[in-house]
């Protein structure tokens, strides 16, 4: 019996060892993962990719008391959080992805949900992943006055503090669309320097339309979240990122015209739970080769984000999602990126928002973009579309490759007045320009290059001197 005792006795001593040596080396993790990541310094001369997954109860949080949509419960586990995770960790070893919290989620006292909030500071302590509050589990202006986004932001923050610990704070917000005066708050009193505050071109599709923008970070106007800001006198000091990136084809549609999903790209519902595993990731890869080959070669860097929901599973041969959390569809994805561009920097939304940053101090980038289809829904096959996007204007040309015959699409001036609807009061927060590429009004008729007025040829002209020479 004293044997046994002392067996026992052993073995809680060993155990709370391993405990305490856990507890070691869970700072000594955050110190290696956190302290010192291995983030390049510059932006240029990287490929670096992103990857957000949101948390929440209910599919549409309109308010901390009030929901719209379904209950989303049932679609949430520790165990699809950990395999989740893992297929992240066997797909891109080294990954750090960031983890958004609703209202509901954060505070939720059941035991599904404590597990869940447990396992992401797991991960950041492990992994060096960040969490953060996403207000309104998306679209919380087109509900919400300013005033109480500003209140959730604030408490809602405070609350990713308080489960993470050691006196931890996000780098960045999650929010689907955010208002400009909101994102000015989030920098001004909350000292969080970025946040995905734009879907670049969502139109006519989910709870909220915010198109108008550019597709790569920039720092909004004080008059509308879509606008770059101009000079001093506007400017928010928000690196406002895009929610995911998506085919520039799919994306000139409104909402789910001709039967296509305007969404399309790297996301996976408009992928592999349309067309399956295989014909899903070859559109995933065309999206992806978009910003990684060409768009890399023009721009000097490359950004491909996405947001998978935890809500979601991966898809069956059928295009379904399936409920068994295998995730094949992700990590296809991501070791087919590994392997292609074995340089990519896999880093939080916060660690790439704040390099882009230390690079830009205002808006004098100048991106181009340039998409030949993939043949794959509204990716058409025989179109090539090349996309300007400045702090002056975004313009974009649409070449048919059977007639050659090319047709600008869009022309959104930035250096116009904008004013943002009142917080709260409707769904559309587009920005239009002279031309939109969703064609929704009469004036957003495609037109030839030699249509467009002197004014508009002398503006374009003087960002790219070569592009209507022939007009000249």
């Amino acid at each position: 019996m004293k044997r046994i005792a002392m067996f026992k006795g052993k073995q809680t001593l060993s155990f709370v060892l391993l405990i305490l040596f856990s507890a070691v080396f869970c700072n000594a993790s955050e110190n290696i993962v956190l302290n010192n990541p291995q983030v390049p310094v510059k932006l240029t001369g990287n490929r670096f990719l992103t990857f957000n997954t949101v948390i929440r109860v209910n599919q549409i949080e309109v308010a901390r008391d009030k929901n719209v949509g379904r209950d989303e419960r049932n679609l949430h586990s520790p165990e699809k959080a950990m395999k989740f995770r893992e297929a992240i960790e066997k797909g891109f070893p080294g990954a750090r992805i960031t983890w958004a919290f609703s209202w509901l989620a954060l505070h939720d006292t059941t035991a599904i949900y404590r597990k869940i909030r447990e396992l992401a500071v797991s991960y950041h302590y492990r992994y060096g992943d960040e969490i953060t509050f996403i207000p309104g589990a998306y679209f919380a202006n087109a509900y919400n006055s300013t005033e109480q986004v500003n209140r959730d932001l604030h408490d809602g923050l405070k609350k990713v503090s308080e489960i993470t610990g050691n006196g931890y704070r996000p780098k960045s917000v999650l929010a689907g669309f955010l208002s400009a005066k909101n994102q000015e708050y989030l920098t001004t009193k909350e000292g969080i320097h970025v946040c995905q505050g734009n879907l670049w071109s969502q139109y006519a599709i989910d709870n909220q339309d915010g198109e108008g923008s550019v597709s790569y970070p920039f720092y909004p106007s004080k008059e509308h979240f879509c606008k770059p800001a101009q000079g001093k006198e506007d400017f928010i000091d928000c690196v406002n990122l895009d929610g995911w990136t998506m085919d520039f084809l799919a994306a000139r549609r409104e909402g789910f015209a001709q039967g296509l999903n305007s969404r399309m790209g790297v996301g996976p519902i408009e992928t592999l739970g349309t067309y399956g595993l295989e014909t899903g990731l070859k559109e995933m890869l065309h999206t992806t080769e978009i910003h990684f080959d060409k768009g890399f070669e023009l721009n000097g860097f490359a950004w491909v984000t996405n947001c998978w929901e935890l809500s979601l599973s991966d898809t069956g041969k059928d295009g379904v999602f399936s409920t068994d959390y295998d995730y094949e569809g992700l990590i296809r994805w991501l070791s087919e990126i590994k392997k292609r561009w074995p340089d990519v920097k896999f880093i939080t939304q916060g660690e790439f928002g704040l390099i882009w940053r230390e690079h830009y101090k205002n808006n004098d980038f100048n991106y181009r973009f340039e998409e030949r289809g993939s043949g794959i829904g509204g990716s058409d096959a025989d179109k090539e579309i090349t996309w300007y996007m400045n702090k002056k204007f975004r313009l974009a040309i649409l070449r048919d490759l059977n007639t050659n015959e090319e047709n600008i699409i869009d022309f959104t001036r930035y250096d116009l007045k904008a004013m943002e609807p009142e917080s709260g009061s409707t769904r559309n927060w587009t920005l239009y320009g002279d031309i939109n590429q969703k064609q929704t009004r009469k004036q957003d008729s495609p037109i030839p290059l030699n249509r467009l007025s002197e004014d508009q040829k002398k503006m374009i002209r003087r960002y790219y001197p070569n592009l209507l020479k022939a007009d000249k």
